[in-house]
């Protein structure tokens, strides 16, 4: 019978396979042992249609969206030019209108 591999992350020995991936129960990590392994910290983040963003790109919404406390919305089809990404519950930082907004990927397009 073949073993399991220990989890890459918190090195837990309970893993168990899913189809084509291995899955710990203990931290919730997927990994594929077929993919190639990478160790660096890129941030992937992929917009509405499944496109790769980068820092610098330009994006479009696809969809009109209420500002938090405020009463500003921002409007389908704006777009934002030179985006950062960031690591958290929204993936995008950029400016709008003058505003400094953050966004999360699933609502922008890529330019």
């Amino acid at each position: 019978m073949e073993s399991m591999p220990n989890c890459p992350i918190c090195q837990s020995e309970h893993t168990y396979q899913d189809g084509s991936l291995y899955i710990c129960p203990e931290c919730a990590h997927e990994w594929d042992p077929n993919a190639a392994v990478t160790h660096d910290d890129t941030l992937i983040v992929k917009d509405s249609n499944g496109n790769l963003l980068s820092d610098g790109d330009d994006i479009i919404l696809i969809k009109d969206l209420k500002l938090k406390g405020s009463s500003t919305v921002l409007k389908k089809g704006e777009k934002a030019k030179a985006i950062r990404l960031v690591d958290g519950d929204h993936e995008i930082d950029c400016k709008m209108d003058g505003m400094k907004v953050m966004l999360k990927a699933c609502f922008v397009k890529k330019a």
